[in-house]
């Protein structure tokens, strides 16, 4: 049944109603439409607008598809386009005429602006919650490797010696912003668009407010066009996830990296891994790899939301509907990836003394040495030319420079003294960088307690 048939003379054709129908997806928002209009049918019944018979036999023909719906009984029907008409077709259908009374003073405009908003508040904190766990499991990991060395690489080149810790926690601050980011876009989906109608609002004298209040909003939209048209929460939800995903990618792209016996640095859980169909020997990070693969995913559906929304005048325009599959699909993406992603992290296992070895190469305590000679007087620009003359030197010995003896040092600089092989130790190295934000134990203990005492108030503000 078309609730919007009476102006037509002929019925449109199938493939215009195939073409034109969201309910394959839009079914989704079942249950933000359902409390959506039981509010708006309370508010009626206040202002009497409707009766108040009228408001308790709506509300509970609502209530009885809603548990119908959740329990499987009920079949959409494409004919109805989408979710609320077939939620307004089967209210009809169960409870007579009187039904037909809950389209009262509003649009489809803004009851499907009503319902996306609900379903985005919805979702985001959904996501809050999961990039939550994550970071309570990335600070786990932190504070049970404080002390285990490992190169830091610039260029994928190794640089200088950091603790695990210190590297794992700088993915605890990127998602610490991913989940700032998302508690501030709260704000602006926290608005009420219903109310708005079409694009000009309505005649009934509607209490605006009221529904704001009972469905948890915290302020209603000031201008009706805008409040139909207005997409921009999809794409700001859009953004941070794809934020998010770059996130996950760029950790899951390192992980790769470890797992392999190049870098030996993990050992990827049986769980979390697969093998070839060919090759008996190999062990794939294929949960990684496919993190990685739906990041473009994800950017995509950012990039069709923009494209889509970028030339339409006001107000409502049906281009608006090819949001629901970017915005369904990237919640599902995301939510999926972060929740498998905190899965496989937890069961790695991290080989420590690897990293240690592999620190011990790669002469990333250069710097160390350079500085010394910069605290014995010399300036740096020259410190840092006789360092690079003695590494060339240690690798034409192949030797480390903690294998070179005080006389070979000295030979470089007379300023080179005793304590230059305790200087140059990687635990020296490393506890040395106590500046806070840096590499150090007793640094990245701080951090951690910090970090645990961010996530309560990040856990407050969503109760």
């Amino acid at each position: 049944m078309k609730l919007w048939g009476g102006r037509f003379q002929k019925e449109t054709v199938d493939k215009v109603n195939q073409f034109n129908s969201s309910i394959n997806f839009d079914y989704k928002l079942y249950k933000q439409d359902i409390y959506g209009s039981i509010a708006h049918v309370h508010m009626l019944a206040k202002q009497h607008i409707i009766s108040q018979q009228d408001s308790i036999s709506i509300c509970d023909g609502l209530m009885g598809i809603l548990n119908d719906i959740e329990d499987g009984k009920i079949q959409f029907d494409s004919q109805a386009e989408d979710i609320h008409s077939n939620i307004e077709s089967l209210l009809i259908e169960r409870i007579g005429d009187v039904g037909k009374k809950l389209h009262t003073g509003r649009s489809r405009n803004d009851q499907v602006a009503l319902d996306t908003r609900m379903y985005v508040k919805d979702q985001t904190k959904e996501i809050i919650y999961l990039l939550i766990d994550l970071e309570k499991n990335l600070l786990s990991i932190a504070n049970g490797n404080k002390n285990s060395i490992m190169p830091g690489y610039t260029h994928m080149q190794k640089a200088q010696p950091i603790t695990l810790s210190h590297h794992i926690l700088a993915y605890f601050e990127m998602f610490k912003r991913d989940i700032e980011r998302l508690n501030d876009s709260i704000s602006r989906v926290d608005v009420l668009p219903l109310g708005s109608g079409a694009l000009a609002t309505t005649t009934y004298p509607l209490d605006r407010y009221m529904v704001a209040n009972k469905l948890g909003f915290k302020e209603i939209s000031s201008n009706s066009l805008d409040a139909v048209s207005d997409r921009d929460f999809v794409i700001e939800l859009l953004s941070c996830c794809s934020i998010i995903m770059m996130h996950l990618s760029r950790f899951s792209e390192e992980l790769i990296l470890w797992s392999t016996d190049e870098f030996g640095f993990i050992e990827l859980d049986d769980g979390y891994s697969t093998g070839s169909s060919i090759m008996p020997q190999k062990k794939n990070p294929d949960v990684l790899e496919l993190i990685r693969g739906k990041t473009g995913r994800v950017y995509g559906n950012l990039i069709a939301m923009l494209t889509i929304m970028k030339g339409l005048p006001l107000a409502y325009n049906k281009d608006m509907q090819e949001d629901k599959e970017a915005l369904f699909d990237t919640v599902d993406t995301v939510k999926n990836c972060i929740d498998i992603f905190n899965c496989m992290i937890t069961t790695t296992t991290f080989n420590t003394q690897n990293m240690l070895n592999q620190a011990a190469k790669g002469y990333i305590n250069a710097t160390d040495a350079a500085d010394y000679l910069v605290k014995k007087g010399l300036p740096f620009r020259d410190a840092h030319k006789v360092i690079g003359h003695l590494v060339l030197y240690a690798m034409d010995q192949n030797k480390t420079l903690n294998e070179l003896s005080k006389d070979e040092f000295k030979s470089f600089s007379p300023m080179f003294d005793e304590d230059i092989l305790d200087t140059l130790s990687l635990d020296k190295c490393v506890n040395e960088r106590k500046l806070p934000g840096g590499p150090a134990p007793v640094t990245v203990e701080e951090s951690i307690k910090r970090g645990y005492k961010w996530i309560e108030k990040a856990e407050e503000l969503l109760i």
